[in-house]
């Protein structure tokens, strides 16, 4: 498989293999003494893990790592947890671990190699282990919104989001009197591992969406990595659609389809996010909601893994509130906890 990643990389002229290593041990040895622009790292490998291997490299010489995974079940929860330890992204094998039809994602690995060696390394540096820290606001930093009680929180994400969702899922109160929608642009299986993953992190409930289930206060909607999420309404009650309707700008979840989903039926009582990720997702929706009186927050750069999606959305005018990735849960507490009837 070295030889196959290595041969795949340099078919393109801006890419350089400078080494391989056999196990993670060896990895880790040579990330401290090459200093690699970027390291491609099997999950399952001998001797070391690669969630171990991310861990060390993280701690002793960060350096964007893109995660080469199964498609199993097994595979999706370790590549999760491989995100959390500090990798930027991962590339799905097509068939199973061996995956002799590797070069059917060829083009995705080249591309994510070259999106990962953008990212600055002092990004990339292992936050302290997960906790569950509830953000509570204070009565006085209470915010009331526009025109009455928030019922809709929506969320997207891509590059770097896993981590982001971990730092803000799991600090939003159990009690939140809303809930909340996420798209992170992954493939189908590992939406369903990340959203058990902030499940055991959160007081908040965090599932996987299910089409025609409804939407529910205090409850996490995750988009399943092969469809659309869209917020409906039937008799006066939200619920949640999924959608088999093409990719939108390359994307299947897409964070625009949602946003813009939540901006038709309930702009003025919502609020929209934008967190680390490539390209312009979720810019024009959370404009949208913006446009029709919801409250809209974007990730600073300070903080972003890759800000392409909140700068969109700041350049569009899309964005009420620019903040790091640490005031985001409070943020949205004020907006949710704060809210009532306009007086």
């Amino acid at each position: 498989m070295r030889k196959v990643i290595s041969a795949i990389l340099e078919e393109d002229p801006e890419l350089e293999v400078i080494d391989t290593a056999r196990d993670g041990e060896e990895a880790v040895s040579k990330v401290v003494k090459l200093r690699p622009d970027v390291v491609t790292m099997d999950v399952e490998m001998p001797r070391m893990d690669g969630i171990t291997a991310v861990s060390r490299i993280m701690d002793q010489s960060p350096v964007p790592v893109v995660m080469i995974s199964s498609h199993t079940r097994e595979g999706a929860e370790a590549t999760i947890r491989a995100l959390e330890a500090g990798a930027v992204d991962f590339v799905a094998k097509p068939s199973g671990p061996i995956s002799l039809d590797i070069h059917r994602v060829a083009q995705e690995i080249r591309d994510k190699v070259k999106a990962a060696s953008r990212v600055s390394p002092e990004r990339l540096r292992r936050p302290r282990a997960p906790v569950r820290r509830v953000v509570v606001p204070p009565p006085q930093e209470r915010i009331p919104s526009r025109v009455g009680p928030v019922e809709v929180v929506a969320i997207g994400t891509s590059t770097g989001g896993p981590r982001a969702l971990q730092e803000v899922i799991p600090a939003l109160p159990g009690d939140l009197p809303c809930g909340v929608l996420v798209v992170q642009h992954m493939p189908p299986g590992f939406t369903r591992s990340l959203a058990s993953r902030l499940d055991q992190l959160s007081a908040l409930r965090v599932k996987e969406a299910e089409d025609g289930e409804a939407f529910r206060p205090g409850v996490v909607y995750v988009a399943p990595g092969d469809r659309h999420m869209v917020l409906d309404r039937v008799e006066g009650r939200y619920v949640v659609r999924l959608l088999d309707d093409p990719p939108v700008g390359g994307h299947k979840p897409a964070v625009d389809v949602m946003m813009m989903s939540v901006a038709d039926l309930a702009a003025p009582r919502s609020v929209g996010v934008l967190m680390t990720g490539m390209g312009r997702d979720g810019a024009k929706g959370m404009k949208m909601i913006r446009d029709r009186g919801g409250f809209t927050i974007a990730e600073d750069s300070s903080t972003c893994v890759v800000f392409g999606m909140p700068r969109a959305a700041i350049e569009l005018g899309g964005a009420d509130l620019v903040v790091p990735l640490d005031r985001i849960a409070e943020e949205i507490a004020k907006r949710v906890l704060g809210s009532g009837p306009a007086s």
